[in-house]
């Protein structure tokens, strides 16, 4: 026999129990932490969000981080780590699944830290951040210091104190984190920073970098293996020192530093050289550039003297200059006659041929040539400008066309501009009316539900609750002791009570508000009487 349809079962749309299902999903599962191995990761979407999935030996979820999430994680995503992952279960009605809401993630051991560290290690290396080609050399004597470190630390007193022993500099701090969320980021931008300062200015500019941190284990140093921070430290145009950890720690900044520094005071050793030592060593350099000098000078001195023994006298040596000077001077009036005679026979053979009638047919050639030349420019020039009008003209005519047709199509799509937005106002006041529809009877269910489920409603039908002066419910007569005040509340008001002796295990006695029970009197009756 068939079974007949439920017809008193309540209808339900798509979206309402979507809806239903993932509001009971989220209020059960509000937050979760999920271990898993990430699978499906392709990067970053366009829209700045990621998608993959977590999955182990038997079971796969699918999982999203928000951009506003992934700029703020410390370990990003990737293909084959696994993690623990915190966030919250949520449902996509679009296909009827559910889905996990990542907000941060951590790697599910050492090793999956190791793991990703060695990844990243060889990606930079593969870009050619590690090179030792790229590297600068560090200053000398640097002026001033520049220090990326926490301020309330040891690690600055003991650079600080390293300096001042060896060879006191101007240090520039600037404080940051060095571990937990938002460290990195500030790491690099305090490197981006120092490297930006104008020079001169108002802050001076250093001329070395140290990024320094005390000792811990690798998740309290991870913020100097983040690729944020190791690209800037890349990009520095300032020599840099890396100070991470003791000796035996390493980190991906070790190895784009210019100088990697076993511990922070070795980096202010390396900084700097050591005051005293460096004055005796100009002392010494100096008493042997004087002694240099004066050997120097006086050897000069003994060749300057032999050399002046074997030069001969100043008349021996000016002997010949002389005698060819007074011979030149009884050749030069000779030479001068004969020259002024050579320049007028020429002058003479010119001016004859220089007639004032072949002058003045010279200047007839060249007045006729100028005419010429003045009337073929002339026509040149109206040609030109003739040329230049009907250009004019023609270009003149085209934008018109050209205005006419833009302003025509401007209204056109003004209009149909318009066209759209009055469809889409209508569409939206639809919406808006259909959601506020939807979200009154949705209030008006829950008023329903909280109104049947009040303890009140039972009130209202004759029933009493007790509680004891802390106000904790009174569930069993067993739980008064005579003498314990009580509170007991009615559908319509409280009434104070006192509990007394009774057979059956205590008896309450009413007392009115701002009164003390009776010693004497009648004996009060149980509330609690089986």
């Amino acid at each position: 026999m068939a079974q007949e349809p439920r017809v008193n079962v309540p209808e339900w749309t798509v979206s309402e129990l979507s809806a239903a299902l993932r509001r009971t999903v989220e209020d059960n599962y509000a937050y979760v932490r999920v271990r898993g191995e990430i699978s499906g990761f392709r990067g970053v979407h366009s829209s700045g969000h990621v998608y993959f999935a977590l999955k182990d030996e038997s079971a796969r979820i699918d999982a999203v981080v928000w951009r506003s999430a992934y700029g703020r994680m410390r370990i990003k995503p990737a293909e084959g780590l696994e993690v623990v992952a915190t966030g919250r279960l949520t449902t996509y009605p679009g296909r009827s699944t559910y889905q996990i809401m990542i907000e941060s993630l951590e790697p599910a051991g050492l090793g999956a830290l190791m793991a990703l560290l060695e990844e990243r290690k060889k990606k930079l290396a593969a870009e050619g951040l590690f090179d030792e080609a790229r590297k600068q050399l560090l200053p000398y004597l640097p002026d001033v210091i520049g220090v990326v470190t926490s301020p309330t630390g040891a690690v600055i007193r003991d650079i600080l104190h390293r300096l001042a022993d060896r060879f006191p500099r101007r240090v520039l701090v600037w404080p940051v984190r060095v571990q937990g969320d938002g460290s990195a980021e500030e790491i690099a931008a305090a490197i981006r920073g120092l490297n930006a300062l104008a020079s001169p200015g108002a802050i001076p500019r250093p001329d070395l970098l140290i990024v320094a941190r005390g000792g811990g284990s690798i998740e309290d140093l991870w913020s100097f293996n983040e690729e944020i921070v190791v690209r800037a430290a890349a990009e520095s145009m300032i020599p840099l020192i890396s100070a991470v950890g003791h000796e035996t720690d390493i980190t991906l900044i070790d190895f784009v530093a210019d100088r990697r520094a076993p511990t922070p005071t070795a980096a202010a050793e390396i900084a700097v050289p050591v005051k005293a030592e460096l004055i005796a060593r100009v002392d010494g350099l100096a008493r042997r550039g004087l002694g240099s000098w004066l050997r120097a000078q006086d050897g000069r001195r003994t060749e300057l003297r032999a050399a002046m023994r074997a030069l001969p006298s100043a008349d021996d040596l000016l002997a010949l200059p002389r005698q060819r000077v007074d011979s030149a001077a009884d050749r030069l009036p000779r030479a001068l006659r004969a020259n002024a005679q050579i320049h007028h026979t020429t002058l003479s053979r010119i001016a004859s041929r220089l007639t004032p009638q072949r002058l003045r047919a010279r200047l007839v050639q060249d007045r006729g040539r100028v005419e010429r030349a003045g009337r073929a420019a002339g026509q040149s020039l109206r040609v030109h400008v003739e040329r230049r009008r009907e250009r004019f003209t023609s270009v003149a005519v085209r934008l018109t066309s050209a205005l006419r047709a833009n302003a025509q199509a401007r209204q056109a799509l003004i209009g149909q501009s318009r066209e759209r937005i009055n469809t889409l106002f209508d569409r939206a006041h639809r919406a808006t009316g259909t959601l506020m529809d939807r979200r009154r009877a949705r209030l008006d269910r829950a008023g329903q539900l909280l109104a049947a489920l009040s303890y009140h409603g039972v009130l209202a039908r004759g029933f009493a609750l007790v509680r004891d002066d802390a106000g904790r419910t009174v569930r069993a007569a067993a739980a008064v002791s005579p003498g314990t005040r009580l509170d007991i509340e009615f559908s319509d008001g409280h009434v104070p009570a006192v509990a007394g002796n009774s057979g059956h295990g205590g008896s309450a006695t009413s007392v009115p508000k701002g009164k003390k029970p009776s010693s004497g009197g009648g004996r009060q009756g149980s509330l609690f009487l089986r």
